[in-house]
């Protein structure tokens, strides 16, 4: 299998902590590298990333790369319950952390690479205000379990690590709401997780906002 991928992204992240977790074997195509580039686009028009090739199939977007490793996968498969109903609380937090942090979060990233006079000040306030509503929503979660579904690390995990770390940047988890703090804290500990942190450290200046001197 190969794995379309740049260090920085919080999306790369998301489907190489999967990967770290089943201890799969997998070549790295790291988009710092101009073939490994002009290849994804050959593979998938829009150059979004990642994308996960194995043999003849391509699979694009995060969650279904994670899903199609899960089901082929037998090291992987523990990342998705196989009792149907605590599988579907396992995909809910996987979007929530994708669309209501990750998305808000990415509002001021996309706002801040824009010229100034194009920039949309109102818009990014909005996304602050959508950011302080779902942390206070995580933390009264979070208050009762290890892990974003329980005391098992998921898909929902692989998700939350990557957006939580750069919505904390971006945007501060209050100090007030311990338990997510304690929680992203817990994710950042994961060896998976810790493995892409130090392996994105060098691209830290792409940080449009910029990255903090912690983490």
């Amino acid at each position: 299998m190969k794995l379309f991928v740049h260090p920085f992204s919080s999306y790369s992240w998301k489907a190489l902590i999967a990967l770290y977790e089943g201890d799969v074997a997998f070549d790295y195509a790291n988009l710092e590298e101009p073939e490994n580039n002009a290849e994804l686009a050959r593979l998938w028009p829009l150059k979004l990333f990642p994308v996960l090739v194995d043999r003849e199939r391509v699979i694009v977007e995060t969650t279904a790369v994670i899903e199609y490793l899960a089901a082929t996968q037998a090291s992987i498969a523990p990342l998705i319950p196989s009792d149907p109903v605590a599988a579907v609380d396992v995909r809910m937090m996987d979007r929530i952390f994708d669309i209501h942090v990750s998305t808000p979060q990415q509002r001021f990233i996309y706002d801040r690479l824009r010229p100034e006079a194009d920039r949309d000040p109102y818009g990014v306030a909005e996304a602050g205000k959508r950011l302080d509503t779902i942390y206070a929503w995580l933390d009264e979660r979070m208050a009762s379990r290890t892990w974003a579904c329980g005391e098992t690390f998921s898909l929902a995990d692989c998700a939350a690590a990557p957006s939580l770390f750069y919505a904390d940047w971006t945007h501060p988890i209050p100090a007030e709401l311990t338990h997510l703090k304690a929680y992203r804290a817990r994710l950042l500990a994961r060896p998976s997780v810790a493995r892409c942190v130090e392996d994105a450290r060098p691209f830290r200046g792409y940080f449009p906002l910029g990255a903090p001197d912690r983490d």
